[in-house]
């Protein structure tokens, strides 16, 4: 896997940028949305808890070791609608895995799959990885079916191995290999 660092990715429609204070109201427009964090690993949170979260991601730049992590803001004219992460799980194994949330008045457009698919080449053409990975809530049939959608194969469905927002919760894995992408891409 190659090392990267951050730089701004520019899709048809979207500018995929690291997160700045300035984007405050506009993240918390989602991460305050009930509908929008049902199936994220969080719940509503307040402004000054998306303030923690944007400093905490506005400088992670790099995907080197295990565990380093890159958030993208996905920015369309001028506005945050929604994110797209990284997550190094295996530099050793060139595992990353992907994941996205976005404002439920851009859900359905096809944002999260512009994105998504950006998020891909970055991964097999940039950083060269051998595995990306999406790790969902099965319950999440719009997610389920941009993974289908991107050429991600489920892999596990793991029922009840999660304690989420106070009750047991399934897990569903997902996953495409560099081979299969550049196949599908050909």
């Amino acid at each position: 896997m190659t090392p990267w660092s951050y730089e701004p990715i520019q899709t048809e429609r979207l500018l995929l940028r690291l997160m700045v204070d300035g984007d405050l109201e506009d993240v918390h427009a989602w991460m305050s949305d009930e509908d929008v964090v049902r199936y994220q690993l969080y719940d509503v949170r307040s402004r000054e808890q998306v303030q923690e979260h944007i400093d905490k991601v506005k400088d992670a730049r790099h995907l080197e070791k295990d565990d380093d992590f890159v958030e993208f803001a996905l920015e369309l004219d001028g506005r945050v609608i929604g994110c797209l992460y990284f997550v190094l799980k295996s530099a050793e194994n060139e595992t990353v895995e992907l994941g996205w949330a976005l404002t439920a008045a851009y859900q359905g457009k096809g944002y999260a799959a512009e994105a998504a698919r950006a998020g891909l080449e970055l991964a097999f053409d940039r950083m060269h990885v051998h595995r990306v990975t999406a790790e969902l809530d099965p319950r999440n049939t719009p997610s389920v079916t941009l993974c289908g959608r991107l050429g991600m194969r489920e892999e596990a469905h793991y029922v009840e191995d999660l304690r989420f927002k106070g009750a047991w919760a399934d897990t569903g894995v997902y996953a495409i290999l560099d081979r299969e992408w550049r196949a599908a891409s050909a």
